[in-house]
């Protein structure tokens, strides 16, 4: 009986993959519940270019790009946590991974704080209350969005500039497809002899 119970104990690397694969489920919840954040971002940003509040639009891009790079780091992370637990020398590992799964549950925690549609609506909002979230969301980004991230972001704010401004331009009167008609060509042979008849008449006739 005593080896029985041996053969079903659960070993460190057991418990690793199964954490794994708690925070590959909990990843894919939030990839789909995310798309719908980062579109509203989106819809909020142009909604604050058309007040021409160009910094609270840049902010709401920023929010955006912050989840995206939360999806993209979290997932990274888990493939190479999975590839540390399948490794067959798991145990000089086994205090890294543990460690990447702690770090991986605090990521999913940030993520679970990005969820929220009322926050991205209180970007919107002029109260006291909102006006301080927008602060302090600003502060937060600063130190997680770099340089290059900025540029595009930058790029990505005259791109939904340009797209508004096109459409508040009327759009052009349509250029006919038709056919031209066509010229007739009588009318320059019969002025030809008429004036071969006028150079006749002015021939002096001979005697």
């Amino acid at each position: 009986m005593g080896g029985g119970g041996s053969k079903n104990k659960i070993t460190p690397q057991d418990r690793a993959i199964l954490d794994l694969k708690v925070q590959r489920d909990k990843l894919k919840q939030y990839q789909k519940r995310l798309s719908v954040v980062l579109d509203r971002e989106t819809e909020i940003a142009r909604a604050c270019l058309l007040r021409n509040d160009k910094p609270r639009a840049l902010l709401a891009l920023r929010k955006k790009k912050y989840q995206e790079k939360l999806l993209q780091q979290t997932d990274e992370q888990l493939n190479n946590l999975e590839q540390l637990t399948q490794s067959i020398e798991f145990a000089l590992v086994e205090r890294e991974v543990f460690r990447g799964l702690t770090q991986g549950n605090q990521v999913l925690k940030e993520l679970h704080k990005e969820m929220s549609l009322e926050n991205v609506e209180r970007l919107m909002d002029e109260t006291a209350d909102a006006l301080a979230y927008q602060r302090e969301i600003d502060e937060m980004l600063g130190t997680k969005i770099s340089d290059e991230d900025e540029a595009e972001l930058e790029h990505e704010l005259a791109t939904l500039q340009a797209q508004e401004v096109m459409q508040t331009i009327p759009d052009m009167p349509q250029v006919p497809t038709r056919p031209l008609p066509e010229v007739s060509k009588a009318r320059p042979q019969e002025e030809g002899d008429a004036e071969s008849e006028s150079e006749t008449a002015r021939v002096p006739l001979t005697a």
